[in-house]
């Protein structure tokens, strides 16, 4: 299997391991709480680098993140027919939440607030989330696609 992207994919996992994103869930976070929030922020981190970076690149990128996801559900010893199904269901969530996430500069804070409740197991004000992901696309703006590329950060916003 090419590598040449997991320093990216790494990143995202770490990122999803903040312990502060789960402090306003209403249940025990499960995998797919934590998948949602992996797949939040790789929504934003194509966003930010489609625009100034190339389209092949970017769908290369988007290949192997998702080859990636497919093997750590492999290794949970889920079936082949369930993996699809999963994969199926994911990848449409996934694009949903780009959808989502799109225009998030240009929405009110009810607005992210929403989205990210629609998503996520949250029964509280999600300020502290909106103020993350505002956070993290800053960093992100702040960074090269080739940072990602080359290294895993420790970033915390």
């Amino acid at each position: 299997m090419n590598n040449k992207y997991i320093n990216i994919y790494n990143n995202l996992v770490n990122l999803t391991r903040n312990k502060d994103l789960y402090k306003n869930f209403s249940k025990q976070d499960t995998f797919s709480d934590r998948l949602i929030f992996f797949l939040f922020h790789f929504a934003f981190f194509l966003k930010v680098f489609k625009k100034n970076n190339k389209k092949k690149v970017l769908q290369e990128i988007y290949d192997q993140i998702f080859k990636y996801l497919e093997f750590s559900v492999r290794e949970m010893g889920y079936g082949d027919a369930t993996i699809n199904k999963k994969m199926k269901n994911y990848l449409n969530i996934f694009h949903s939440i780009l959808e989502q996430v799109n225009n998030w500069e240009t929405v009110s804070d009810s607005h992210k607030c929403k989205v990210l409740s629609d998503f996520l197991n949250i029964d509280r004000k999600t300020s502290n989330l909106i103020n993350y992901f505002d956070n993290y696309i800053i960093n992100l703006s702040n960074n090269t696609l080739n940072f990602y590329i080359k290294g895993v950060g420790k970033d915390k916003f």
